[in-house]
């Protein structure tokens, strides 16, 4: 069994703004905490995974992946050629989380929860996010250091000019997602929402501020993707999948 994606977060020096950009869009929910200063995300999507939003010095998003043992994933990561960006950090009824930067940059969050119930996703219509996707400069070496890392399955699929490797938790909660390399072979995380309606929020994404990168494309296997940029500049994608 690997370890599952618990948790989404998108990072700005504008939290605000970008709490009220995807609160306007999506109609997610958000809850300011004062100490320490973080605002939760709960989409009301009915699926998928809750999230955040931290301050911070750049525009990234990221995701956390649940484990009991985060000094013993931070050591391995280590090993595996990652390094740790935040120590185990208690955070007061709720948990305990920490950070690494992938051989690639990518900055990945651990979680391991306090006692008690941890509150899911609460029930609505709103766009539940239930995919990620981890870009690097060559999506090859990242399979396998996550592989080895979280124990993750890596469905690899290439062809011309394709290279992606779809990832399978295996922990029976969280979310899948994939990992490969962007058109500018730049690392980043983006992470993904579901529904059909993706001209429509992509419209209303740029009204709010953000910047169209992908319109609605159809893929194969019945997969369709949108993909914009909030205003600061993170990626965001809207899909929808028929089999």
């Amino acid at each position: 069994m690997g370890d599952p994606v618990v948790h989404f977060e998108i990072n700005g020096p504008d939290d605000e703004l970008v709490a009220k950009f995807y609160s306007e869009l999506f109609g997610w929910h958000t809850e300011s905490m004062p100490e320490p200063p973080y605002t939760t995300i709960d989409t009301h999507g009915g699926a998928g995974i809750n999230g955040g939003i931290a301050k911070a010095d750049r525009p990234y998003s990221t995701i956390y992946v649940g484990s009991d043992d985060l000094q013993g994933r931070l050591d391995r990561a280590g090993a595996l050629g990652a390094s740790t960006t935040v120590p185990v950090t208690d955070i007061p009824n709720v948990g305990a989380f920490a950070q690494f930067a992938d051989p690639d940059g990518n900055l990945i969050g651990l979680f391991k929860p306090g006692g008690g119930e941890q509150p899911g996703v609460s029930t609505g219509s709103n766009p539940p996010v239930t995919w990620f996707e981890i870009y690097g400069k060559e999506p090859e070496p990242l399979w396998q250091f996550y592989r080895e890392l979280f124990g993750w399955t890596i469905k690899e699929q290439t062809g011309e000019g394709f290279v992606y490797g779809e990832v399978d938790t295996g922990a029976g909660q969280g979310i899948n997602g994939g990992i490969t390399a962007n058109p500018m072979k730049q690392p980043g995380i983006a992470i993904w929402a579901e529904s059909e309606d993706q001209q429509g929020y992509l419209d209303r994404a740029v009204e709010l501020g953000g910047t169209a990168i992908m319109p609605p494309t159809e893929m194969s296997g019945g997969l369709k993707i949108a993909m914009f940029a909030d205003p600061q500049g993170t990626f965001c994608g809207v899909y929808s999948y028929k089999q």
